[in-house]
């Protein structure tokens, strides 16, 4: 007999009847409902839906079933028996959907104790709106409104909802073999709205700014020659906070909606699994830049959508810890901590916030493919309850190091927070961890711009930062863990870096105080206005060596979208807040700065066919070091330095680079022990536009010299 077929109501999938038998479970189950999974789940042979919740301190709670028609009036409120209905801190229903058949959106209403003014309790509002925090995918009313949310009363109709969904597919199986670059791992950070809005983007209008026009980019991303993309925030944001970037997250489950070509539930986490599927398809890794140290909620006067009104204690440190009482509000205490530097901060010493953090890290990993994520103000997660730091054993790294789903992902800090932390290096406590290296970033902007006293710093930096990575026996750190970068969102592009000697912020509304400062030089001109070929020419320069530097150093490095063909944001180093050209890539300079991409991409091919650059340990005894005249000048006024790097393996090259920030020629002494028939591969200087030859075509120096140019970076090979 054919089996009957049930069809999911929106994936059109069918399973067999034999797919839905019942497993053996407890009979009360099916009416009260299980703690776990929290979140909604589907209950496929129930027909059903389980609801599970956290709330460790309210004394009542209310779940409210909508209708597509009508956000305002529930379609079904059921109130959660306290006997029945909770276990432990975790509150649970069962609603069979032939109870309300109509139900696609689902919220909560909570109460907290009364008279009780401690921290845990400050939030409670029964008339507030409550969104799941396990909501799979988010939904926006037509009058969603972030103001309501920020005053007292009720904000039915105006808060964001969770969908409901039936659906009874299985999640898609993921590769369980990860990409996993190394000596040729190049990462590209990226914006996934900002990469291909403009028009210039040549990707079609219901394309742009999606991870669908991630996908039509996909040969550029082969043709300039990046192995990873670290996408900015992608989680669900406040689209009233103004928050273009993404670093304010509501939810950590769903995708943000603007980024799939269409508003269907199901569309949106297709869309991300596709744009996943082809840039694996295209051996590209996947990182997501994950914001787990703080909420959109802000601080005592932002909006309550869900933390603060299910269990703020929980959820968010206080300040002076437990001690606040609410009526000192008034004196202009502010309740909440704020090491983030956006009005909250997580609590993640909570196992209660830690089991949050490590199921959506492995719904991404698992269920949506990603390689990687990047943490930001990772320093944070060190935080205890009272703000204090715990140096020895944060139990956040050890969850996520132990965790079986977790242990192939690459895992990237953003090694400081807001409130003073920085832990750089053997500081910070993810042993495993790669790091943001912003002394790295530090050292390079300054030499390259012609500072004193920079020489030894920048030896260190292109050997791999050992001094932070120390790779002594008892450390053993690698090189590669060191994410080497000169530019990223935070701060000026690399155009703006070599065009501005100041921001100009005012845009964003902060009195031109916000963003943070690089150190630029504007290379004799301030911005676009009137520029001679000099200050053109020589803004291209400087942009070549910052490439060429960044791709000759041992470590892992990045750089942001644009920086490749000169993409300007007009001296903004902080646009967050700027949905709109300032951010948005034009693709217009693309053409216009040919050059610049073609010498950024053959950088790029020069370091992946010498892997002895990008070891998985340190270079040792192959490095030697140099001045121009023999030993190295490790005085204040030097700008000048050498070394020669021993091959690592007989295929490839040595290498003797010559690097030079002066204003002056300089003649450099090849002091390597092989003094003649050198190639020369790389100048930067070049008045041909050759600045990269292949090795066949390569010239041969027949002297044991070499002159430099003006703030300019030479490399010679030979086999």
């Amino acid at each position: 007999m054919k089996p009957t077929q049930y069809s999911c109501l929106h994936c059109k999938k069918h399973a067999s009847e034999a797919e839905l038998q019942s497993p053996i479970v407890p009979d009360w189950e099916a009416s009260e409902g299980t703690p776990f999974p929290l979140g909604v789940s589907w209950i496929v042979p129930q027909q059903a839906w389980n609801f599970a919740l956290y709330s460790k301190h309210a004394t009542s709670l209310s779940l409210l079933l909508y209708s597509e028609d009508d956000l305002v009036d529930p379609l079904l409120t059921f109130q959660f028996d306290g006997i029945l209905n909770k276990s432990g801190p975790v509150w649970h229903a069962r609603i069979l959907r032939s109870n309300c058949p109509a139900a696609k959106y689902y919220a909560y209403r909570v109460a907290g104790p009364e008279n009780d003014n401690g921290f845990h309790a400050i939030a409670f509002d029964p008339s507030k709106i409550l969104l799941d925090p396990y909501a799979k995918s988010v939904h926006f009313p037509k009058n969603f409104d972030r103001e309501s949310a920020s005053q007292p009363g009720a904000n039915d109709g105006k808060a964001p909802l969770g969908l409901l969904t039936v659906c009874q597919c299985p999640s898609p199986n993921r590769p369980v073999h990860r990409i996993r670059h190394g000596a040729n791992l190049i990462i590209y950070e990226l914006h996934v709205r900002g990469f291909t809005r403009h028009a210039s983007s040549e990707v079609s209008e219901q394309r742009q700014g999606t991870f669908a026009g991630i996908i039509d980019k996909i040969p550029y991303l082969k043709k300039l020659g990046v192995t990873a993309v670290e996408l900015m925030p992608v989680f669900q944001f406040d689209p009233d906070e103004q928050n273009y970037w993404g670093y304010m997250p509501l939810n950590f489950f769903s995708p943000h909606q603007s980024y799939a070509t269409e508003g269907d539930a199901c569309q949106q986490h297709t869309n991300f699994r596709e744009m996943v599927d082809a840039l694996h398809a295209a051996e590209i890794e996947v990182i997501l830049d994950v914001v787990y140290n703080h909420t959109s909620e802000g601080g005592q006067s932002g909006p309550t959508y869900c933390y603060k009104g299910f269990d703020n204690g929980t959820y968010y440190i206080a300040n002076e810890a437990s001690t606040y009482i609410a009526n000192e509000a008034s004196t202009n205490h502010e309740p909440y901590a704020n090491f983030s530097g956006t009005g909250n901060t997580l609590q993640t010493s909570n196992r209660v916030v830690q089991q949050l953090i490590l199921d959506s890290l492995r719904y991404w990993a698992l269920e949506m493919g990603v390689d990687g994520f990047r943490f930001d103000l990772a320093s944070i997660f060190t935080r205890n309850p009272d703000g204090g730091i715990n140096v020895e054993d944060p139990p956040l790294f050890a969850q996520i190091a132990d965790d079986p789903a977790l242990k192939s992902v690459r895992l990237i800090a953003e090694p400081w927070d807001a409130g003073g932390a920085y832990q750089l290096g053997r500081a910070f406590p993810g042993i495993h961890w790669h790091q943001w290296n912003g002394r790295y970033r530090d050292t390079l902007q300054r030499f390259v711009r012609g500072d004193d006293g920079m020489i030894g710093d920048l030896m260190t930096r292109l050997y791999g930062s050992a001094d932070l990575f120390s790779d002594d026996l008892s450390q053993a750190f690698r090189p590669f863990q060191s994410i080497n970068y000169v530019t990223s969102h935070d701060g000026f592009s690399l155009y703006d870096l070599v065009s501005y000697n100041r921001k100009r912020n005012a845009a964003n509304g902060h009195n031109n105080m916000d963003g943070h400062d690089d150190f630029s030089w504007n290379c004799g001109a301030e911005g676009d206005d009137n520029l001679s070929q000099d200050v053109i020419q020589l803004r291209k320069l400087q942009v070549r060596n910052f490439f060429c530097l960044l791709m000759l150093s041992n470590g892992t490095p990045m750089f942001r979208m644009g920086d490749e063909f000169l993409n300007t944001q007009q001296g903004n180093s902080n646009p967050y807040n700027q949905d709109n050209e300032t951010s948005w890539l034009d693709w217009n300079l693309l053409e216009e700065n040919q050059d610049v991409f073609q010498f950024v991409s053959q950088m790029i091919a020069f370091r992946k066919s010498h892997p002895t650059l990008s070891r998985s340990h340190f270079w040792r005894n192959d490095i030697q070091w140099y001045g121009a005249h023999g030993t190295v000048d490790m005085s204040a006024p030097s700008r000048t330095l050498a070394f020669f790097l021993e091959k690592e393996i007989p295929e490839d090259e040595d290498l003797y680079v010559m690097v030079n920030s002066s204003a002056e020629k300089v003649q450099f002494k090849i002091s390597a022990k092989q003094e003649m028939n050198w190639q020369l591969r790389i100048d930067t200087a070049r008045i041909d536009s050759q600045y990269i030859s292949l090795s066949e075509t390569a010239s041969v120096l027949d002297q044991p010299y070499y002159v430099l140019q003006p703030r300019s970076v030479v490399v010679l090979t030979h086999q």
